[in-house]
């Protein structure tokens, strides 16, 4: 079903900082607040910016406040630097051999983030929506305080279970890269990584990554945000079980060419919820590619319709 196409921008509220579960989270939105709330969550050391303003302002047109936000550590949102990250020998050795990992903080840390923020903005429920590491935070989130959420959508993401499919070697290894701290070193470097997880069906928009690259550039870098938000990501639990009795309308969104987190990911994660749909795009990678940004919005638009 093809849902409404803006004639004009839907309300914009400029970003902003707020204070929640004790640390500053900047966000923006879109749409009228008193409209039921679309909260997004990014993924691994990605900002707010990456939900693509087009595609939120399409969501806000259809009537719901649309709410982005930097997760912690990233972007204008509060770091950790204080905090000791784990060594890459650790990583490495909690992957391969499944040795405990402690980092700073936690997906269930995050989730709380995320809590916090809608306790700030007076939302007692929203539909919570997130791609990749915001997935799994979303997912938490949903295990956590399901009375907040009323629909969930889980993109590109996956269980947490340890016997699925790891990501391609070559992935694995750009997970334990710290990204330069040199605006002229992180845009080609943000730029080659985009490009090969975004794959080569559909047209890669070179244009358009670069500038929200820059962006990030200009609103702040943190390298180190990488590292610490890969050990929330490995120290978590399997949430499988837990997942079941997560009864909210549910919306599974992977890639077939997924090469970070395998479709397998996302079939596992719909099987698990209790009252999940899966969509799975031939030829997506772990981005969302400008020509499926309208087809997944209309997907989430149509899980939230199905739930009234």
């Amino acid at each position: 079903m093809e849902y409404k196409i803006y004639v004009s921008s839907p309300k914009y509220t400029p970003e902003r900082l707020i204070s929640a579960n004790g640390i500053e989270i900047a966000y923006d939105s879109y749409g009228n607040q008193e409209d039921p709330a679309i909260i997004l969550i990014m993924g691994l050391a990605t900002q707010m910016i990456f939900w693509e303003s087009t595609f939120c302002e399409y969501l806000a047109s259809n009537g719901y406040h649309v709410i982005r936000f930097d997760n912690r550590d990233v972007g204008k949102s509060t770091w950790f630097d204080g905090a000791a990250a784990p060594s890459h020998l650790a990583l490495l050795a909690n992957i391969v051999l499944g040795r405990p990992l402690h980092g700073p903080y936690s997906l269930d840390d995050m989730a709380t983030d995320t809590l916090g923020l809608m306790d700030q903005l007076n939302i007692d429920q929203a539909h919570i929506v997130g791609a990749s590491m915001g997935g799994m935070i979303a997912q938490t989130l949903a295990i956590k305080a399901p009375h907040r959420v009323k629909t969930l959508t889980s993109i590109m993401s996956t269980t947490g279970d340890r016997q699925l499919p790891k990501p391609r070697f070559t992935f694995l290894k750009n997970l334990f890269k710290r990204p330069p701290k040199k605006a002229e070193q992180f845009v080609p470097f943000g730029l080659a990584l985009w490009q090969a997880l975004h794959g080569d069906t559909y047209g890669f928009q070179e244009g358009k990554i670069t500038e929200l690259l820059t962006l990030s550039v200009n609103r702040g870098i943190n390298p180190k945000s990488n590292i610490r938000q890969l050990a929330a990501i490995l120290s978590a639990s399997d949430r499988t079980e837990a997942l079941k009795d997560v009864t909210v309308p549910s919306l599974v969104i992977h890639g077939a060419s997924d090469p970070l987190i395998p479709v397998a990911s996302g079939y596992a994660t719909a099987n698990a919820l209790a009252n999940a749909k899966l969509k799975v795009y031939p030829g997506m990678g772990h981005t969302l590619p400008e020509e499926l940004l309208t087809d997944v919005a209309n997907d989430i638009l149509g899980l939230i319709k199905y739930s009234n």
